[in-house]
């Protein structure tokens, strides 16, 4: 017998597309909740054209399916309605009737037009847990604006925060590597979801979840704001230095570079006695983090002296059974190749047949790890309108009905 999965039996009705909302909905779905996904007739959700890179057909062709995509919608089935005519709101609200979850990200009152807004769904529904992810939020002078990860890590500061001062090579504002206000979105939308089901647990009623992207971006910020919060004084950037710790970066080594990740005194002694230097760990100027952080200048110049006389490997067997935080500072295909990735299995090949030459799908395996109800593969990420008749068939429409509305253009 197999056991359920924490979410069986919960059913999610994503109206979502791009990045915050489908990763918050395919969290749900590795957790076991049966997400259905809506697109748009024809096209589809934006990111399925957001390419180069696309995926490879069978014959290794690219085909016209991206990886963006790919990245943030396995586990769900994919239909298609159009939800701008009567007959496809009519069908979203009677999934939406037998929902327990709606996540949509659509401008603050974008689907009030359709009937597809909280009110209208909670009247329907009064179980329902409505999901909405939004750039600035639903009340405030810019809750009508759209909002975009970069946009919000300028405004929320972070990109102010992230790169190499203005007067260092290189220096200047940049944005982190991913959509990370997007990805964080999601990941506390899905917190919130669940929270809002234990409420539901207790009183029976859903409520609804006004996430943004601009609370999040502030949010994340975390040391950082606290740092200007409570003093005063706006962080600057730093390149790859700690604000609050030393020595905490990146070091040139013989061949490339490493990370030391030092964060206690004990740490800096033991890292001193291996590199032959323990007249460090002795120095009053670097007796504890508060001191080295205040002389890094010159603490990282003479550490760097040493460091560039190994390679990194050498360091990094140098300093591992040591309790010193040591690594490389690898390109993605390195990180993939990284022996305790592969241990852990977190590229994960996912098989699909939809009919458009693509057989298998591969993707970075869920990091939430279960012990008695882990995540479970079971759908790749889909095909456009891949389980549109399926799931018109679960809502009581046969399939001459659903050929009629095919022929309409309304799935």
């Amino acid at each position: 017998m197999t056991t359920p999965a924490a979410l069986d039996g919960i059913k999610v009705l994503d109206l979502s597309r791009v990045l915050a909302g489908p990763w918050c909905t395919q969290i749900l779905a590795d957790l076991g909740a049966d997400v259905v996904k809506i697109e748009r007739p024809g096209t589809g959700d934006d990111t399925r054209t957001w390419g180069p890179p696309f995926l490879k057909d069978s014959s290794g062709h690219d085909t016209h399916q991206s990886t963006y995509f790919t990245s943030c919608n396995r586990n769900k089935r994919s239909v298609t309605i159009d939800m701008a005519t009567p007959e496809g709101q009519v069908l979203l609200k009677q999934m939406a009737a037998q929902a327990d979850i709606v996540v949509e990200n659509f401008k603050t009152g974008g689907l009030k037009a359709y009937g597809l807004d909280y009110e209208s769904l909670k009247a329907l529904n009064p179980r329902l847990i409505y999901c909405s992810v939004t750039g600035f939020g639903h009340d405030g002078p810019h809750a009508s604006r759209a909002g975009y990860d970069l946009m919000i890590q300028a405004t929320s500061g972070m990109m102010s925060i992230t790169g190499r001062p203005d007067d260092a090579p290189g220096g200047g504002p940049l944005r982190v590597g991913v959509a990370l206000t997007d990805l964080f979105t999601g990941v506390y939308a899905s917190s919130a979801i669940l929270a809002a089901l234990q409420v539901r647990h207790r009183t029976g009623e859903g409520q609804h979840i006004d996430m943004a992207l601009l609370d999040v971006g502030m949010a994340i910020l975390a040391n950082q704001a606290s740092a200007f919060l409570n003093t005063g004084v706006a962080p600057q950037r730093q390149g790859n230095s700690h604000p609050s710790l030393a020595p905490y970066q990146d070091f040139h080594t013989q061949d490339g570079a490493m990370l030391l990740a030092i964060g206690n005194n004990g740490q800096f002694a033991r890292f001193c006695e291996a590199a032959g230097h323990p007249d460090w760990a002795a120095d009053p100027r670097y007796a504890t983090n508060t001191l080295r952080v205040k002389h890094r200048e010159v603490l990282i110049a003479q550490m760097e002296a040493v460091t560039r006389t190994r390679t990194t490997a050498d360091w990094i067997a140098l300093l591992e059974d040591k309790a010193v935080p040591c690594g490389p500072i690898n390109n993605i295909d390195q990180a993939f190749e990284d022996e305790q990735v592969k241990a852990r299995g977190l590229a994960v090949t996912m098989p699909r047949d939809a009919g458009d030459g693509i057989h298998e799908i591969v993707g970075v395996a869920s990091p939430l790890r279960l012990s008695a109800t882990p995540p479970v593969l079971r759908h790749a990420p889909p095909a456009l309108g891949q389980h549109t008749f399926e799931v018109l068939a679960e809502l009581g429409v046969d399939a001459q009905q659903a050929a009629a509305l095919r022929a309409a253009g309304v799935v």
